[in-house]
């Protein structure tokens, strides 16, 4: 592991731990905390390509590995992870995900760490077209309900059993957000571009989504201490257990979200009929603790477009 100076002062600012911070939503995390006045230690896997902000520390190696863990959460306040090997394949995605994770919460809990802040995803719920609303106690997937949500529920209940830390399973769904590993504004377009598969939707189907610069928002907060932590769900993360933490967008619709994709590309969409979920996911929890989503859904749509067609 190797690691660059930092331009903060020892003990000026909380010291925050971020994994995967040169990714989308870690990198974004990253930025956040240093405006709050954090000091990062911004876990990468290559030199050379953690955020370049004052007060980061760019750290190289892999977030699970027993030593490099122990050494990057020495004297740290918070741990936020947002890795997961999406696409991978399941014995990576189990490997990585579900048993390296523990690792670095471990490390941290026996480091002193109090605070841990894991992004997970909606997908942990049934969202089967007999499902209503959906919030944090709804069902969840059965083992059936495929590589992907399957393993970050393994990851979220296997956060769970590590005791001694307050940790926050933070659950968004479609992240939207310019950059070039984007699922909704760069991979998932590339899809509907060239494949005539994917631009089959039920236009009414809900798609609940959230802007990724909200999502780094609510994540840097309860990693800096913003929130307080206290005993009741209802207003903020439980001292020594795990909470979990929808954060959505305003409402949209398949409609939306691939009717702005195909019009930006000029394709045609193949709209669907039949059975869909169309209840709405509740972030009431997250309101309830002090967050509100700053970017709209007309924004957010509005980015996509004007990426798509530069």
């Amino acid at each position: 592991m190797t690691e660059s100076s930092t331009t903060s002062s020892p003990g000026s600012s909380p010291v925050v731990v971020v994994t995967g911070a040169n990714g989308l939503v870690g990198a974004r995390t990253v930025a956040a905390l240093v405006e709050r006045g954090a000091s990062v230690r911004a876990v990468v896997r290559r030199a050379g390509t953690a955020p370049a902000l004052p007060g980061v520390e760019e750290h190289v190696g892999d977030f699970f590995d027993p030593e490099v863990a122990e050494t990057v959460v020495q004297g740290a306040e918070a741990v936020v992870t947002t890795v997961h090997p999406m696409g991978s394949d399941l014995e990576t995605q189990q490997r990585i995900a579900v048993e390296g994770t523990p690792v670095i919460a471990r490390a941290a809990r026996d480091a002193g760490v109090t605070r841990l802040v894991h992004v997970s995803t909606a997908a942990v719920y049934d969202r089967s077209p007999e499902a209503g609303d959906v919030d944090e106690d709804s069902p969840l997937v059965g083992e059936d309900g495929g590589d992907y949500p399957v393993t970050k529920l393994a990851t979220d209940r296997a956060l769970a059993e590590v005791d001694g830390l307050t940790t926050v399973l933070l659950r968004p769904p479609a992240i939207l957000g310019a950059g070039e590993t984007s699922v909704w504004n760069t991979l998932r377009p590339a899809a509907v571009r060239d494949d005539e598969q994917a631009r089959q939707a039920h236009p009414d189907q809900t798609f609940p989504w959230v802007h990724v610069d909200d999502l780094a928002a609510v994540a840097a907060d309860l990693a800096a201490g913003r929130i307080p932590i206290g005993t009741d769900p209802a207003t903020g993360p439980v001292a020594g257990a795990t909470t979990a933490l929808n954060v959505t967008g305003e409402h949209a619709t398949q409609r939306d979200y691939y009717g702005t994709v195909a019009g930006a590309l000029g394709v045609e969409m193949q709209w669907q009929d039949g059975p869909a979920w169309t209840g709405r996911f509740s972030a009431d929890r997250a309101h309830a603790w002090g967050w509100a989503p700053a970017v709209g859904r007309d924004q957010a749509l509005s980015e996509i477009d004007a990426g798509l067609r530069a």
